[in-house]
């Protein structure tokens, strides 16, 4: 939040498909949609399977637990909500559950990035009513 204590970033508008992910990250839980025909798990909710065409779905509970696939660091502001963030790493991962998902990386040097680095998924509520994922790096067993 800002000083002003308003959140004036740009915010997610769940449609049917999506408001239980929504809901799940509410609740500092990371649900994924799984395919009731084949079983296949996929991230970003959508209304059909890609593999088998299928309109069931159903949820689970992702591990939140993944590695690093891929990131940017962003050094310009799209939107002026962001501008005190900056810079900043949106990062790809692969989560243990065999979907990538992007989400901002928080906690790692940027000099110390590299593509397998373990993560695991936090949770931020940023204003009432809207919690959302980030990233930080997974902690040693």
């Amino acid at each position: 939040m800002s000083a002003t204590g308003i959140y004036n970033k740009l915010v997610p508008e769940p449609t049917p498909h999506s408001a239980p992910y929504w809901e799940g990250l509410n609740q500092r839980k990371l649900l994924l949609q799984k395919c009731q025909g084949c079983g296949k798990i996929r991230h970003y909710p959508q209304p059909m399977c890609a593999a088998c065409h299928s309109m069931e779905v159903g949820w689970v509970e992702a591990s939140g637990r993944g590695t690093i696939y891929s990131w940017t660091i962003t050094h310009h502001a799209f939107h002026p909500g962001v501008r005190q963030d900056l810079p900043y790493i949106l990062a790809t991962v692969v989560l243990e559950d065999g979907v990538r998902m992007n989400a901002q990386l928080r906690g790692v040097p940027a000099k110390t990035l590299c593509i397998g680095l373990p993560v695991r998924v936090a949770f931020e509520t940023v204003k009432e009513g809207l919690t959302l994922p980030y990233l930080i790096p997974e902690e040693p067993a």
